[in-house]
């Protein structure tokens, strides 16, 4: 099996630079002046004396137009249609009002460039926010760790189209061809198609901007649900040929969101919420045993009491290896959605329909990779160092694993919000002996002077357990075990398959002609034969994968339902965190004791970061990771940079988006 999956790994690979390796030589002299006469040449022979080329030479040939000769009709270019005439103007000339075309001619071709550079942007921006991505792994990405990519890609190709449609309204204007903006040309690009395309990404694009996304999220999120009216109307206005150069992102994208759809049509299983007094909660799921996922992974979860649309990511703070049966995300009562979701969890409700997609994270995760490790988090920054701890809790077990002396330093602003450590254990799982976890904790409370005399008694730790219901299973892989495996089977089946048909529906349908009226086929039927076919097949495959996979995987859904409805149902219980009650909380536990003795508080003052980083000079090799606000990030970022000190190793996690 592991062959297998790296033999899956390379055809991706070589899939993936071949397709590279097209963008590249597209702009070369060797592209243009040698392969497209000889693709013309070869597709001439093939057509039988038509002048129509065919989809494969039309894709190379498209990529770079021959430059229109301006005419005093209006410099249309309808030479590019097949409707050119030498009797036009030469180029340069100008007409009884002086206008000069030539220059004009060069503002158009300006304007066009500008538009396929933006292009060149749109085939790489899908591969950023492909969850279940097989490309982003092979060098070294996560969705998470790349979305910052998607969210540059999409300023600077919603920048670029603006510009080239600004261009052309000048340029129209300039020739009194204003109305041109809504001209549906049904043999060439439709320029109405591209007006609409850049209406709705103007949208899209102004709230995505931080001060929209960050402050009013709800409007981001559902401006950004027309993605796919978006992707229609420009690829109608592009054409097929230059949608086939973005064909791989767009196809992987949407493969990973039709996976999503059938992995979040399930209900999934809540056993049990943790509510803290700092006003997060730690929301436990079921999970099948097979369900394998690496720290600081995130899992989405849709509430649809809440909002019928809306999906939000939280870090997981439990480990695959330590809770075989469970998985367990931490949430912060911040927007709305999560406020609404606090006051459901907290009321007297006793089940809660839930639904998730996910878990995504890093491919890989060694946390033994280091001799030391000093993980730096503020606030709600500290949940994915949480998982990390577990997962060293689960590796001391190992007598034979080597573990690193691991600093955890953590700033809050206020007392309360320490109940984020109580978390570092989980609440269903005990662990008997962690005396080989060098673990030491650094706290800060930079807004409290010392600690607080009383603390209210509703402000206590509380720990709610819900009732199973028929419809609810545990949270498994969408293709079930060797999910990687399949997901290579069904991109390869579903792109065959496309090739396949678009091959039949080209040859016997659209060329040469409409073999139906006699007419030259439709510009933009032939791009909606496209986006249509390419949706089938990956309905077609994932469908059949899935059913397959969920089939032979019935036995063990069976058990798993048959352990979620065996769970006894508990009524919720509160105790003091170990915080705010003299370390009173479980004081038989071993284990406990010893993190609470590892822990050190510090008032009125933020971390000495220079400090505390320099002072682990003494060992060979620190991984430094941290998860924070954006200043901290960089301050610590600039530190490990400096060079004064060689042995630390950055990392960052951030999930400001």
């Amino acid at each position: 099996m592991g062959n297998m999956r790296s033999l899956v790994k390379m055809l991706m690979v070589v899939l993936f630079l071949g397709w590279m390796f097209i963008w590249i030589m597209i702009s070369t002299n060797l592209f243009k002046s040698k392969w497209i006469p000889k693709l013309a040449k070869h597709e001439s022979s093939a057509s039988h004396g038509s002048n129509d080329v065919h989809c494969g030479s039309e894709l190379c040939l498209f990529a770079y137009p021959e430059e229109t000769k301006p005419t005093s009709k209006g410099m249309e270019g309808k030479k590019e249609n097949g409707e050119g005439d030498d009797g036009d103007e030469a180029i340069g000339d100008s007409d009884s009002n002086g206008v000069d075309f030539f220059s004009i001619a060069k503002f158009r071709s300006f304007g066009l460039r500008i538009g396929y550079v933006g292009h060149y942007c749109w085939a790489f921006l899908f591969f950023p926010v492909t969850r279940t991505s097989t490309i982003l792994p092979l060098v070294g990405l996560t969705s998470e760790s790349s979305i910052k990519y998607h969210i540059w890609l999409g300023h600077v190709s919603n920048f670029l189209f603006l510009v080239h449609t600004v261009v052309f309204l000048i340029y129209w204007a300039m020739t009194n061809q204003l109305m041109e903006t809504f001209a549906w040309n049904p043999t060439y690009v439709s320029n109405l198609a591209g007006t609409i395309a850049m209406v709705i990404g103007i949208a899209m694009w102004v709230t995505s901007l931080p001060s929209y996304r960050r402050k009013k999220f709800e409007l981001f999120f559902y401006t950004h649900q027309l993605y796919g009216l978006y992707i229609i109307f420009y690829v109608i206005h592009v054409g097929d040929s230059w949608f086939c150069m973005i064909l791989p992102n767009i196809f992987l994208f949407f493969i990973d969101r039709y996976l999503r759809f059938l992995q979040s049509t399930k209900r999934t299983r809540l056993v049990s919420a943790r509510i803290l007094p700092s006003d997060n909660l730690e929301l436990t799921f079921s999970k099948t045993p097979g369900l394998q996922y690496t720290p600081t992974s995130i899992l989405f979860l849709h509430v649809p009491s809440i909002s019928k649309l809306q999906w939000h990511p939280f870090t997981i703070t439990s480990s695959t290896n330590l809770e075989k049966d469970t998985l367990s995300v931490v949430i912060r009562k911040q927007g709305s959605w999560t406020q609404k979701l606090y006051t459901h969890i907290s009321s007297s409700i006793d089940s809660l329909e839930v639904s998730t997609e996910g878990p995504y994270g890093p491919n890989s995760f060694d946390v033994s990779r280091h001799d030391s490790l000093i993980l730096v988090g503020g606030g709600s920054g500290v949940t994915p160092f949480i998982s990390v701890i577990r997962e060293l809790m689960s590796e001391s077990q190992n007598q034979s694993t080597k573990l690193p002396d691991v600093l955890l330093v953590c700033a809050f602003k206020h007392y309360h919000d320490l109940a984020l450590l109580d978390l570092i254990f989980p609440s269903d799982i005990s662990v008997s002996d962690i005396s080989r976890l060098n673990l030491r904790i650094e706290a800060y409370v930079t807004r409290e002077d010392k600690k607080p005399e009383t603390t209210d008694d509703h402000r206590l730790l509380q720990t709610k357990w819900f009732k199973p219901q028929p419809l609810d299973s545990p949270i498994s892989p969408v293709l079930g075990p060797n999910n990687f495996l399949w997901l290579g089977v069904v991109i390869l089946s579903s792109f065959v398959m496309f090739l396949l048909l678009i091959a039949i529906v080209t040859r016997y349908y659209v060329y040469p002609i409409d073999r139906n009226t006699g007419k030259i086929y439709n510009f933009s039927y032939r791009a909606l034969w496209d986006m249509f076919l390419g949706c089938v097949c990956i309905f077609i495959s994932s469908s059949i994968v899935f059913l397959w996979r969920k089939k032979q995987n019935k036995e063990g859904d069976k058990e798993s339902k048959k352990q979620v409805q065996s769970v006894d149902f508990q009524m919720p219980t509160s105790s003091p965190g170990s915080w705010f009650h003299g370390h009173a909380r479980e004081l038989e536990s071993v284990p406990y004791q010893s993190i609470v003795q590892a822990t050190s508080v510090h008032f009125g003052s933020k971390p000495n970061l220079k400090k505390i980083l320099f002072e682990a000079e003494g060992s060979e090799d620190v991984g430094v990771m941290v998860c924070g606000p954006r200043k901290m990030r960089h301050e610590v970022a600039k530190i490990c940079s400096s060079g004064l000190a060689k042995n630390l190793h950055f990392e960052a996690i951030s999930f400001n988006w």
